[in-house]
């Protein structure tokens, strides 16, 4: 599976899938005989080799209003952990210039002043698993890396490399009150500020941030997915919850149907409504996808099941959000808490049925080509329940 198959399962798989798919296209275009396995091997290396380079870290960094994304609520955000008395580490896999561009541009020229750490170029996910990994002081007027040995961290200093356990040697963290102590061979003994449910770690990548985090020292790990902001919005939107509410109806019908029928075998009238009733539910299932705004439909989802993202964000992830300015509208000691059916079996979900419409109304009519059409005799469907956007 793994000389086959390579997963497409963050942002950074978006531009590779683009450009592979943009290259493949053009040799078809051009009646270019090309092999697969190799169109995708070049341009796989031809990505990689932008980034070691620092080619693609120098354009965005000369043109940042371009690039990076305004995020109005952040500084708040840090300045309220701050006043909390939180401590801030910010690691990165980035070179610090191209870091320093980014952040002056996003935060302010003082954005150093938020953090208690900075360490860049750190090779996230070796940066948790090593455990001696030496960190090097970067000279920020330059960028250049120093030569001296690296005794214990300065506020206002930058830092590359290292590891998770010479950075809890070099904190002074270990006055923390916490009395949750782990048995862990990275975490240097007497560091229970970075003991399990002391710390808070939030990143943008789950397979290079988040997974080693949380199977390594089982933090509390925050995921920031863009997507879920953009899906929110949808939801939202009433043709979105007529075809959700519609496909909801159906497959309740199908189920109420098939127990009133009971054990028995079915007859060919009986199969032919279950067939009519999983078409039209195949039906308004494309125009769930259609209405997401891209041909593969939602990143959560494939068709009806959790993708491969979704489980991997279920497992990894205690939370998840769009941005991390969302965390204005909770308070630094705030304690979240899961849906009642969050990570349930089947058998354990009590969910409410859904509201009862005439079912041959349903089959009477079609699926209309913007998904806006649906006959029911109760009028249109219930508002849909009130989502908590930052789970």
């Amino acid at each position: 599976r793994r000389k086959r198959l390579k997963p497409l399962n963050d942002l950074f798989s978006m531009a590779e899938c683009c450009l592979i798919a943009d290259t493949i296209q053009y040799f078809k275009n051009e009646n270019i005989d090309f092999c697969p396995s190799n169109a995708v091997t070049d341009v796989l290396g031809a990505i990689g080799d932008t980034h070691i380079s620092g080619d693609f870290h120098r354009l965005v960094a000369s043109n940042p209003e371009r690039y990076f994304d305004p995020s109005p609520n952040l500084k708040m955000v840090l300045e309220h952990l701050k006043l909390a008395d939180k401590r801030l580490m910010f690691v990165s896999n980035s070179p610090y210039w191209y870091v320093d561009a980014g952040m002056k541009y996003v935060i302010g020229d003082d954005w150093m002043k938020m953090w208690d750490a900075v360490i860049v170029s750190a090779g996230k996910p070796i940066f948790y698993t090593e455990t001696k990994r030496p960190f090097r002081e970067v000279n920020k007027e330059n960028s250049r890396v120093q030569f001296k040995r690296v005794d214990c961290f300065e506020k206002g200093c930058v830092y590359t490399g290292g590891c998770l356990r010479e950075l809890t040697r070099l904190m002074d963290w270990s006055d923390a009150t916490g009395r949750d102590r782990v048995q862990n061979k990275y975490i240097v003994p007497g560091a229970l500020s970075l003991a399990t449910s002391n710390v808070l770690y939030i990143g943008d990548s789950l397979f290079a941030d988040l997974v080693d985090a949380k199977r390594e020292f089982g933090w509390i790990t925050a995921a920031v997915t863009p997507e879920v902001g953009f899906e929110l919005d949808i939801q939202e939107q009433s043709n979105f919850v007529l075809v959700e509410r519609t496909i909801e109806f159906l497959l309740n019908s199908l189920r109420l149907l098939q127990t009133e029928l009971g054990p028995t075998l079915r007859t060919q009238e009986d199969n032919a409504v279950l067939d009519s009733l999983e078409k039209l539910v195949s039906r308004w299932r494309d125009q769930e996808t259609a209405l997401l705004g891209n041909p593969f439909g939602s990143v959560f989802r494939a068709r009806y099941q959790p993708s491969l993202f979704a489980h991997s964000l279920r497992r990894y992830c205690d939370m998840y959000m769009s941005h991390i300015g969302a965390l204005i509208n909770y308070s630094p000691q705030h304690r979240f808490y899961p849906e009642p059916d969050f990570r349930l079996l089947a058998h354990e979900i009590r969910g409410a049925q859904p509201e009862c419409w005439v079912l041959e109304d349903v089959l009477r009519d079609k699926v209309s080509g913007d998904g806006a059409d649906m006959a029911g005799t109760n009028g249109s469907p219930p508002p849909p329940q009130q989502q908590q956007k930052e789970e």
